[in-house]
């Protein structure tokens, strides 16, 4: 297995063993209360999900080029339960 599908397998442990709900887990890692996830929200959620410090900031550019469909360099909420709803499916 490839270090993309371990980080994506570590994201989608920490949101199903973590929170009972995708929505729960947006709310949780939504720091600043403003519906979407930043660069930096991304960062602190794949901090937690044990992804390692040198290639945080690369994995939540990747993200985001992959899951903002709106192009506002954030994730909603939508784009988010998309996202987690992918890795149920493949994880």
């Amino acid at each position: 297995m490839g270090a993309k599908e371990n980080i994506l397998r570590d994201i989608h442990k920490l949101i199903t063993t973590k929170f009972a709900t995708t929505e729960e887990a947006f709310i949780a890692f939504d720091k600043d209360k403003d519906g979407a996830l930043n660069k930096d929200e991304i960062k602190d959620l794949l901090k937690e999900a044990g992804v390692n410090g040198f290639i945080r900031g690369m994995v939540a550019g990747e993200m985001l080029k992959g899951y903002d469909k709106t192009g506002d360099e954030t994730i909603n909420k939508e784009e988010f339960t998309i996202a987690i709803s992918e890795l149920k499916r493949d994880y």
